[in-house]
């Protein structure tokens, strides 16, 4: 391309790190940082994290770049773009200070107040207003218990805010809330695009007035601002997004860029997409969301509970013998998970694997399913166990994968990134399990700041043709094909996943209920 004269910030403030980068109009990574976030747990069932240190690391971070990149590049930055993990409960005032820490999705304080606002909406509606099944992860259970519990906080409360929106606001002076995560509170109605006056009656707040205003995605809500520029090393006025969630960021990485184009970002837990024509009713297990891709007005993206998560646990309790192989042949114990899967026959001689570990989000959203092994038989070896776990996380993708497609959603293909892409035997199960190719991307690809800059590129004019720019910044390594005869095992073999799950649900169910009593 030669002289690069364009960049682009991407931020992701995730859970567990910040991390960003300034990404060349030619894809080339001009500089890269990024910082650990603490988790703060004061009592049961809580998880919370600090505002200020969010901003703080973020102004670390960005000053380190600017640092490792010099000022030549630094002033040809075009724009910014921060995505962060959602949905959190941040109060701030009317300065934009924040009263408490930030309670993130992970607490689960607030169950009672979930039971609350369900009893006075009703299941059925509540779910039909919000686009999503309830859980304690979402916004307005939190908001009710704030609102019961620090009633002299809740009273000095100008606004709710999200990880991004927090720091957009240092960057800008600007209040906003990106509608991708305020579809995902739960506190928006779907059919208008508005904060929901029903939500809000429930839990006695006027969501108009405590909820910043929606902006797209890809909107500029400001520029940095002469103070932000001192804290940060970064020229003022330089434009900033609303942005969105690092769910919508991620997909942005993957580098979808057609209709029938699905990615998985594949790592402890799985995010799936898949790009729809039409919006989908309101009342199924997966819901579209406005997509600033042009070709894909709507997208669906489903998050999976646990899929590398039950390989490390696989290797974590059960896998002493492959740890101490790996160990003495000098190999990587994953690498050599991939080897033994593939001793076995698929199907794994009828044996399945539920990777519900930690109950499940997409498509069954509820906490109280467990994994399971079902089929084991004395015959059984150690190669059937581990391909089932990699069969079993397969299985729960194609669920969510044919429940969006039964609402709209078009996939033809399957792009993975992030830690899952690195096993090969993981993606020809895939493939074979969807019937479809499965594009694997190189390291660099999928990393959600890439996706921030894509965005925020296209906005600015940086890359007029998002699909273009994506296929030249985001590489594919390889494509693997379906392998035929694992497929017709595993039709075979999907409606027993399907069905014994189903036959076990209302167990399951009464089972953590009655754990719960004793």
């Amino acid at each position: 391309m030669g002289k690069v004269e364009h960049y682009l910030l991407g931020m992701d403030c995730g859970t567990t790190n910040i991390k960003a980068i300034i990404l060349g109009e030619d894809g080339s990574i001009a500089a890269e940082a990024g910082l650990p976030s603490r988790f703060l747990r004061p009592g049961p069932d809580m998880q919370e994290q600090d505002a200020m240190e969010w901003w703080s690391n973020a102004a670390y971070i960005i000053k380190t770049l600017c640092e490792q990149a010099g000022p030549q590049i630094v002033k040809k930055i075009r724009g910014i773009s921060v995505s962060s993990h959602t949905v959190s409960l941040l109060p701030v005032d009317a300065a934009g200070n924040p009263l408490r820490e930030a309670m993130t999705y992970q607490d689960s304080r607030s169950v009672a107040e979930l039971n609350d606002i369900l009893n006075e909406v009703g299941r059925e509606r509540f779910i039909r207003i919000v686009g999503g099944q309830p859980s304690v992860a979402f916004l307005p259970n939190k908001i009710l218990w704030y609102k019961k519990n620090e009633p002299e906080l809740f009273a000095k409360t100008a606004f709710f805010m999200q990880a991004s929106s927090f720091i957009n606001y240092k960057l800008t002076g600007v209040m906003t809330s990106d509608i991708d995560q305020a579809t995902r509170t739960q506190c928006l109605d779907i059919s208008t695009m508005n904060w929901s006056d029903e939500i809000g009656n429930a839990i006695g707040v006027d969501l108009h007035k405590r909820m910043p205003p929606l902006k797209l995605v890809n909107e500029i809500i400001g520029t940095v601002t002469e103070k932000a520029s001192a804290q940060t090393g970064l020229p003022a006025g330089i434009p900033v997004i609303a942005g969105c969630s690092d769910a919508m960021a991620s997909m942005f990485a993957t580098g979808m860029g057609r209709l029938g184009e699905a990615g998985e970002s594949s790592g402890t837990s799985s995010l799936v997409f898949v790009g729809s024509d039409t919006k989908s009713a309101p009342d199924v297990a997966v819901v579209t969301k406005p997509c600033p891709i042009d070709s894909m007005p709507w997208v669906f993206d489903a998050p999976i509970q646990s899929s590398g998560a039950a390989l490390r646990w696989f290797i974590e309790t059960m896998g002493a013998q492959e740890w101490d192989y790996a160990d003495s042949h000098n190999k990587d114990v994953f690498v050599y998970l991939n080897e033994i899967a593939l001793q076995a026959v698929p199907g794994a001689h009828g044996l399945f694997f539920f990777p519900y570990l930690m109950g499940e989000r997409a498509p069954l959203w509820n906490d109280y399913a467990r994994g399971m092994f079902i089929g084991m038989g004395s015959d059984m070896q150690r190669s059937e166990f581990v391909r089932s776990v990699f069969e079993g996380t397969a299985y729960a993708l194609r669920h969510v994968m044919e429940t969006i497609k039964e609402a709209g959603g078009k996939a033809d293909s399957l792009r993975i990134c992030g830690g899952g892409a690195k096993s090969r035997t993981w993606s020809m199960i895939k493939a074979s399990m969807l019937k479809m190719p499965v594009s694997v991307l190189d390291e660099r690809s999928g990393d959600v700041p890439v996706g921030d800059a894509l965005i925020v590129g296209h906005k600015v004019g940086v890359f007029p043709d998002l699909p273009k720019a994506s296929e030249r910044i985001v590489k594919v390594k390889e494509v693997i094909q379906p392998i035929d005869e694992w497929a017709k095992v595993y039709d075979q073999l999907y409606p027993y996943y399907i069905d014994m799950y189903r036959h076990l649900d209302e167990d399951l169910k009464n089972l953590k209920q009655t754990i719960a009593c004793m």
